[in-house]
C-alpha cells in the first residue's frame, strides 16, 4: 500500500514531546502521528460513551417532563377539589362536632384502604384522566355533573 505524503507545521515543544515519544517507542515520529490523526478522526470509547450518556440524559428528560406534568395534574386536581369541599361544606353546629369527627375519621381510614388497595394493583387516576379527555371538555362535564349532585344533596339536607 502505498501511503500520501503529508507536511505538518508544529510548535517546537509538540514537535519536542513527539520526537521524545517516538525515541521512547523506538517508532518513527510518522508514525506516531499517523497513529494520532487515526485516532482522532476515529470515534473511540469516550464517544461512544458520550454518546450513550446523551441518549441517557435525553430520557431522564423526558421522564422528567412526563412527572412534571403529572404533578401539576395532580396539584391542580387537589386544589379544585379542596375549592370545590370547602365552598359546599357548610360549618357544623359545637353539638354535631364530635360525631362529624368521627365519621370524618371512619371516612379517611376507608379512603387510606381504597388508595392502597389501587396502589397494589398499579391503578393510576392520571391513567383513567387522559389529556384528550381533558381537552374534549369532559372534565368540564364532569364538574358540571358534580356541582349538580351537590345541589341536590344539599336540597335534601
Amino acid at each position: 500500500m502505498t501511503k500520501a505524503r503529508l507536511s505538518v507545521y508544529l510548535d517546537p515543544g509538540m514537535m519536542a514531546q513527539l520526537a521524545d515519544l517516538a525515541d521512547r517507542k523506538r517508532q518513527p515520529k510518522s508514525l506516531i502521528a499517523e497513529a494520532a490523526i487515526t485516532s482522532f478522526l476515529t470515534p473511540d470509547d469516550a464517544d461512544r460513551r458520550e454518546a450513550a450518556v446523551t441518549r441517557r440524559l435525553d430520557l431522564l428528560a423526558r421522564h422528567g417532563g412526563r412527572l412534571e406534568r403529572d404533578l401539576s395534574i395532580a396539584v391542580e386536581t387537589l386544589a379544585l377539589f379542596i375549592r370545590f369541599w370547602l365552598t359546599v361544606t357548610p360549618p357544623l353546629p359545637e353539638s354535631a362536632q364530635v360525631a362529624a369527627q368521627a365519621k370524618g375519621r371512619e371516612r379517611f381510614e376507608s379512603f387510606i384502604e381504597t388508595l392502597g388497595r389501587r396502589l397494589a394493583k398499579g391503578q393510576s387516576i392520571l391513567r383513567e384522566v387522559s389529556l384528550d379527555r381533558l381537552n374534549n371538555g369532559a372534565l368540564h362535564r364532569t364538574e358540571a355533573a358534580a356541582n349538580t349532585q351537590s345541589s341536590s344533596s344539599e336540597d335534601r339536607r
